[in-house]
Order: structure tokens, then C-alpha cells, then sequence
């Protein structure tokens, strides 16, 4: 098993900045792509931002140019820096990872989520 854990959420004025973590823990073999999900009251989970193993990002086009995405991969560690937040950044960010168990077994995970609010 897996298990992703967020943390850096939290309540920030607009144009403010927040930057999360996720550290992913368990039998891992191999971490692939890791990336930043978020998701609102009656709307879909949408994709943030996510990173290859070796640093290839992509990024919502709402996102591009405020929010950068990195990781640690000695740690197994993705981060969100987000900056020049807005209010309609305001959801709950998931944090997900995939990628191998062993040579046979692969594996997909999600974080618990962590809220951030930009509101003043």
C-alpha cells in the first residue's frame, strides 16, 4: 500500500501565496508521474498540475504562470507552489501518484485532500 499525505492548505487573501507538500510512503519501487488535483462542491476533480520523474510538468492553462509544481524524488515528495492566488483557486487539492509496486505490480493513490480558501 501506499498512502499520500497533504499538508500547506489553509485560508489566504487574494494575491496571497500557499505552497503544499505531499510525501508518499510505503513498499514504493518506482514513483512515475505525481501531480496536484482539486476539486469543488458539485463540480469534477480537475487537474492542477503534475511532474514526471524527471521534471517534465504540465498545468492547467487557469493555473499557468502563478502555480509551479516540483518534487523531491530522494524524499518522494511532490510540492504546489502557488502564487497570486484567487478566489476561484479556492477548492480541495488532492494529491495523487502512480507507479510501481514491484517489477509486476503498479499502483495508483490518492492523498485524503487538503482545503485552501482564498477569500479576504
Amino acid at each position: 500500500q501506499v498512502q499520500l499525505v497533504e499538508s500547506g492548505g489553509g485560508l489566504v487573501q487574494p494575491g496571497g501565496s500557499l505552497r503544499l507538500s505531499c510525501a508518499a510512503s510505503g513498499s514504493i519501487f518506482r514513483l512515475n508521474v505525481m501531480g496536484w488535483y482539486r476539486q469543488t462542491p458539485g463540480k469534477q476533480r480537475e487537474l492542477v498540475a503534475v511532474i514526471t520523474s524527471d521534471g517534465s510538468a504540465n498545468y492547467a492553462d487557469s493555473v499557468k504562470g502563478r502555480f509551479t509544481i516540483s518534487r523531491d524524488n530522494a524524499k518522494n515528495t511532490v510540492f504546489l507552489q502557488m502564487n497570486n492566488l484567487e478566489p476561484e483557486d479556492t477548492a480541495v487539492y488532492y494529491c495523487n501518484a502512480d507507479g510501481k509496486l514491484s517489477f509486476l505490480s503498479s499502483f495508483g493513490s490518492w492523498g485524503q485532500g487538503t482545503q485552501v480558501t482564498v477569500s479576504s
